[in-house]
């Protein structure tokens, strides 16, 4: 058995055993109080004049008690079922309750057993599943033993039927509006892993565009600036201006692009972009000339891969060389700089895991033997990875 099955079959029964009793919807405790009081009418009424239609004074006072405890253990079930309390407690609530009903069953007598149907419809609404079959079924379990014992005084087999169906009918909208309740809670956490999903992907997005525009512009302008300063080449600086112009628009565009989810990362294009960031920053760059080795599927996550790579090295690495390898289903970057701490990730890094993971890749990060970084990425084929 693996450890998801497992987990299913905890949740299985985490549902089963479940807490049915979650806050309903606010308005429950304003109407409830006039909704139980009709439905206690029909019952209640018969019930009170069968109390005070003659008998001894002190049993009809105590049966006329327990009705009116009854009533308001009835019409007090939201708040002690739905107001957030444990199992344990509301159990207790709803063994208090059946008790109360059956003292009126066996007082009353006649066909008093109609009174069980109310605290059936507590058990339903208020109890896990297998507590209220505990509880429901024992009731009416001892109450087919009290008619087949010939004391029919407490009412019939049609009655018993009656009572039966009505419970049977009361725990099903129970589990139905227990479902519901979960359906919602499970709404609701959809919702906010929706939002936190898009919270980080706009994070990762917006850190892979800007990180590579903002630092590919920062190196331009430097370059801009010296070559102003030396006043030799003053056609080339206002050609790097003219470049960190248009990087300023592009990153403006891709920005407005990845909030709408509809930019796209070419390779092709990354490699371009690469190359000329490499050369203001005077690193030599031995970049492939062309992507069509690579799976077209892998392109786009490759061409993240590419500008983070490229983005680390002129912030970070100090390089003075820099290599790209590219293979089918795979993407090498290595420099010959200062490499980095062992185990350090930054949130490029771990974003790029994030994106590679959806495909079924790998990244790898280590120091070169020879000095500097190598980062390599890697997607597997399908049945190597199943195998």
């Amino acid at each position: 058995m693996t450890r998801r099955d497992v987990s299913d079959r905890g949740s299985e029964r985490q549902r089963w055993w479940g807490t049915a009793g979650a806050d309903p919807r606010p308005g429950l405790f304003v109407r409830w109080p006039i909704v139980g009081t009709l439905f206690l009418l029909p019952i209640l009424i018969p019930a009170v004049q069968e109390v005070t239609r003659g008998g001894a004074v002190g049993e009809s006072a105590l049966e006329l008690v327990l009705i009116l405890l009854y009533g308001l253990c009835y019409l007090a079930f939201p708040w002690f079922v739905f107001r957030g309390h444990g199992v344990r407690f509301r159990f207790v609530f709803c063994a208090v309750m059946l008790a109360l009903g059956w003292l009126i069953v066996v007082l009353l007598q006649g066909d008093s057993i109609y009174v069980l149907i109310y605290v059936m419809a507590v058990l339903a609404f208020g109890l896990p599943a297998p507590l209220a079959m505990l509880l429901g079924g024992g009731s009416l379990l001892a109450a087919a033993l009290l008619i087949a014992s010939g004391a029919d005084t407490y009412g019939s087999w049609s009655d018993l039927g009656t009572v039966l169906g009505v419970s049977a009918a009361l725990f099903f909208m129970g589990r139905l509006l227990s479902t519901v309740r979960s359906l919602r809670e499970a709404q609701d956490e959809i919702a906010t892993m929706a939002v936190s999903a898009e919270r980080a992907r706009l994070a990762r997005d917006l850190h892979d565009i800007l990180g590579h525009s903002l630092t590919t512009i920062t190196v331009k302008a430097g370059l801009a600036r010296r070559v102003l300063e030396t006043g030799h080449d003053n056609e080339r600086a206002i050609d790097e201006i003219r470049e960190v112009e248009g990087l300023a628009r592009s990153a403006l565009t891709d920005v407005r692009a990845t909030v709408s989810e509809y930019r796209e990362v070419s390779l092709s294009a990354e490699l371009v972009g690469a190359r000329a960031a490499l050369r203001a920053a005077e690193i030599d760059a031995d970049l492939p000339h062309a992507v069509d080795n690579v799976r077209t599927d892998l392109q786009q996550v490759f061409g993240y891969v590419l500008r983070e790579a490229v983005t680390n090295v002129l912030r970070h690495s100090g390089a003075r060389h820099v290599k790209v390898r590219l293979g089918r289903a795979w993407l090498e970057i290595e420099d010959d700089g200062v490499g980095a701490p062992e185990g350090a990730r930054g949130n490029g890094l771990r974003g790029l895991s994030e994106r590679l993971a959806e495909v079924g890749g790998t990244l790898r990060v280590e120091n070169a033997a020879g000095g500097g970084l190598m980062l390599r990425a890697e997607v597997r084929p399908a049945l190597e990875v199943a195998s």
